[in-house]
């Protein structure tokens, strides 16, 4: 190991110690009793917080919260709501409030399973006195219910199934019916009304930079890092997501490596005992043409084998002359369930965008500042149509396992390898001369070979010391990454952007990298979820080792790279009886940093440290969820020029990012769904040498709002017709750290009308038809920029969707 290394290791003996403590002293206080069933449901008080809607959605929250296994005929359920049930309670009276008004009752078996039932007779006698069993419907999804817009549990804050009621830190889960609602084409739209989320709004598809709380948020799916190298970094298509969710601050300690600004997490779709037959044709702005598919069900009549296909193909153009965009992709999986305690899922997909994106950064002087020629238009090409290409294929393949050993282990594992291939080049352009004409270019080129693999092993235990419940977490994950680039970077013929000249001869540049890269991270993890009346106690503990090796073709020189590092987590939540949650909670983060200081030592990891204080709040009978928190994110050991010597960096950089984020999101029985959110933010640079401190982090606005509205009609002459509308509000913001030129604020509206003929004609059941129209008035903005230019927000696009369910 480098010096930095032993110095973080040595920093981090106390953190190491602390980690092991949890682990011996949870085992100690469960006091010979860590293998012991849970309490009985009838004597044992547990904290519920379900609302009110579909039967089948309440009974597999109630399952996940109780800890019990539900069984019932899928007869039983179907059609039924239930009131919903908030407080604290043994799960037989929980359940049997959840069951008012439903006609059902229910039994227990055993202490640890409970069976719903109609008072009619459960099973049926054919002519030779065989008696015929419905099939028994088993909760146990770790997703949990969702209603509309509103998801009851997350699976990313914690790694367990988790009530969000529950979930001492700020987590947001957008839902397939949201996305589905506003037509999201991409994940940042799909991101569009996340609260305090953020990003550049604009035509440039090749990479999805999304911000929260100062910093680039990480992105994973279904619980495994996306990582990536220059441009290839792995794309997600929303159509394929069952899910997203945006845990806020500082993860580490479930997840290793990363920044302090949180994970986003990406839940494919997958397998469902349910039919699913999905078509779906779609047209819009930029001639847009797009089909989709989305098969599922049950392969043999015992239900355990499952099957889902999801499958794309887009051709359209874009915002930008000369440019388009096209995607092939495919998403394969299969379940299998040998057994009400065994499940296997097989997850891949094949992505194939032969034109996949663009550069397209325009001069600041015209788009930002004026231009005494004029504004640059939106549609405006800089580079150049001969030499730009853009291929993009991606090809994954994983699985997720899960069995139940008794009633109290469960162990989970997933694992997936991951292959991106990108062909790269383009014509970028550089700077404005003096006669705000003559834009210098500049060619560059990338091939990149991109493999990864990643798995996460976890072992997750339920039992009770006393009147203390414990959820036990213990985990171990590896990621690894190969990746073989091969650049290109020099001159091009420069362009005059108001008469351009698209007939170049571009030669093809020199060489400015080629390496190999390897990078891997080994974490151990224990997590404890405590509950002791209304009272939730979360404290975690993580130690990771990550190390990369990086061997330089141009001169042969290899360089190394090890780091290892503590991560912590504490939450304390009190869950009031009428759905009242105040909160506090602290968290950490590490981050490699690559490179030399001035000794050429390698730098330390960057730390990042969060203080929250919130309260959540679930109305009983109500699908909402109201959210209101304070934080306070340091990040550490940043980058900053060497006093003595300003060609070399010093770690004494820190950014200092505070705020207040109001969340609140709904869907009512009158068919009204709504999702609004308002974060202040003050990311301030606290600590650098280059006369940036106490200034604003760049691109990052203070002020952020946003609401969206949707209303279904149920009944009468226009039942079926839906209606929704967003306006989204991003404050004034900086070009650069040094916060010399503001990007202004600017406010976009988004429409949305659909109508599902069912409604009307019974024979066109499954049949909807929706439009969709972003920037409906059209608003020119600028959306981002960089010491070499800025980049035009999106303007007016609209979409008009067919799709039909059977």
């Amino acid at each position: 190991m480098g010096q930095g290394s032993w110095t973080c290791a040595r920093d981090n003996f106390g953190g190491r110690f602390l980690l092991a403590a949890l682990m011996v002293s949870t085992m100690v206080a469960a006091g010979g009793t860590l293998f012991a069933p849970p309490v009985l449901a009838q004597a044992a008080q547990v904290t519920f917080s379900i609302p009110a809607g579909p039967l089948n959605q309440a009974l597999a929250a109630f399952g996940r919260q109780s800890g019990l296994q539900v069984t019932y005929l899928p007869s039983v359920a179907a059609g039924r709501t239930s009131p919903g049930f908030s407080g604290t309670a043994v799960p037989a009276d929980a359940l049997a409030r959840l069951l008012q008004g439903t006609g059902l009752s229910h039994s227990f078996p055993n202490p640890t399973t409970v069976a719903v039932t109609a008072p009619a007779a459960r099973s049926s006698a054919d002519a030779a006195g065989t008696i015929a069993l419905d099939t028994i419907q088993v909760e146990t999804s770790p997703l949990g219910p969702v209603n509309g817009f509103v998801a009851a549990n997350s699976i990313t804050a914690t790694k367990t199934s988790t009530p969000l009621i529950e979930t001492p830190q700020t987590i947001t889960v957008i839902t397939r019916e949201q996305m589905d609602a506003q037509q999201a084409q991409t994940v940042r739209q799909a991101l569009r009304y996340a609260p305090g989320v953020y990003f550049s709004d604009d035509a440039d598809f090749r990479l999805v930079n999304l911000m929260a709380r100062g910093f680039q948020l990480d992105q994973y799916q279904d619980g495994l890092l996306l990582s990536g190298g220059t441009w290839s970094m792995p794309r997600v298509d929303p159509y394929f997501l069952e899910r997203m969710e945006v845990l806020q601050g500082p993860s580490s300690v479930l997840f290793g490596k990363g920044s302090p600004a949180g994970v986003l997490n990406m839940v494919s779709k997958r397998p469902t005992s349910d039919p699913i037959h999905e078509i779906q044709l779609q047209t819009g702005s930029f001639d847009r043409l797009q089909a989709a598919f989305d098969f599922g069900g049950q392969l043999d009549k015992d239900g355990q084998w499952l099957y889902r296909i999801t499958g794309l193909a887009r051709d359209s153009g874009t915002q930008v002359n000369f440019l388009d965009e096209q995607r092939l992709e495919i998403a394969p999986s299969l379940t299998w369930r040998p057994d009400a305690d065994t499940k296997l899922t097989i997850l891949t997909s094949y992505l194939d965008d032969p034109k996949a994106g663009f550069w397209n950064l325009l001069p600041i002087q015209g788009t930002l500042l004026p231009n005494p020629y004029g504004q640059i238009p939106r549609d405006f090409f800089v580079g150049d149509p001969s030499f730009e290409h853009f291929s993009f294929k991606q090809a994954s393949a994983g699985y997720e396992f899960e069995h139940r050993f008794d009633n109290v282990w469960t162990v989970r594992q997933n694992l997936r390898y991951q292959n991106v291939n990108v062909d790269y080049q383009e014509v970028q352009g550089a700077s404005l001369a003096p006669n705000y004409m003559t834009l210098s270019r500049s060619a560059y080129t990338a091939n990149e070979d991109l493999g990864t693999f990643a798995v996460d092993t976890r072992a997750e235990a339920n039992f009770a010391t006393g009147a203390l419940q414990h959820t036990l977490l213990l985990g171990l994950d590896y990621q690894h990454k190969d990746w073989d680039y091969l650049m290109r970077w020099g001159a091009a013929p420069s362009l005059n952007i108001w008469a351009p000249n698209y007939n170049q001869v571009i030669p093809l540049p020199p060489v400015f990298q080629n390496a190999y890269q390897t990078a891997s991270q080994t974490g151990v993890y224990v997590q404890d979820q405590m509950k002791f009346q209304n009272w939730n106690l979360v404290l975690g503990g993580r130690y990771d080792w990550a190390d990369s090796d990086t061997f330089n073709r141009l001169n042969n020189v290899t360089t190394l790279q090890n780091d290892d590092a503590f991560s912590g987590r504490a939450g304390l939540l009190y869950l009031f009886d009428n759905g009242v949650a105040p909160y506090v909670s602290y968290s950490t983060s590490f981050q490699p940093v690559s490179g030399l200081d001035i000794n050429s030592q390698p730098f330390q990891p960057s730390t990042g440290e969060q203080y929250e204080v919130g309260i959540k709040y679930q109305p009983a009978g109500l699908s909402s969820y109201f959210t209101a928190s304070v934080f306070d994110l340091t990040q550490q050991n940043v980058l900053t020029p060497n006093p003595i010597n300003p060609n070399f960096n010093v770690q004494t950089g820190a950014v200092n990012s505070r705020g207040v984020e109001l969340s609140a999101v709904g869907s009512l029985a009158d068919g009204l769904s709504f999702r609004a959110s308002y974060t202040y933010l003050v990311p301030e640079i606290s600590s650098a040498n280059d006369g940036t401190q106490g200034n604003d982090l760049a691109n990052t606005p203070r002020n952020m709002a946003s609401i969206w509205l949707d209303y279904t009609i149920k009944t009468g002459t226009f039942a079926g017709l839906g209606l929704g509308g967003g306006v989204k509000y991003v404050g004034d913001s900086y070009t650069t750290n040094a916060n010399t030129q503001v990007i202004p604020a600017f406010t976009l509206v988004d429409a949305a009308l659909r109508y599902d003929f069912g409604y009307s004609t019974p024979n066109l059941k499954g049949l909807k038809l929706a439009a969709n129209v972003s920037n409906l008035f059209d608003t020119e903005y600028v959306s981002a920029c960089t010491l070499a230019g800025c980049r035009w927000g999106m303007g007016r696009v609209a979409y008009l969707t067919l799709t039909y369910d059977w």
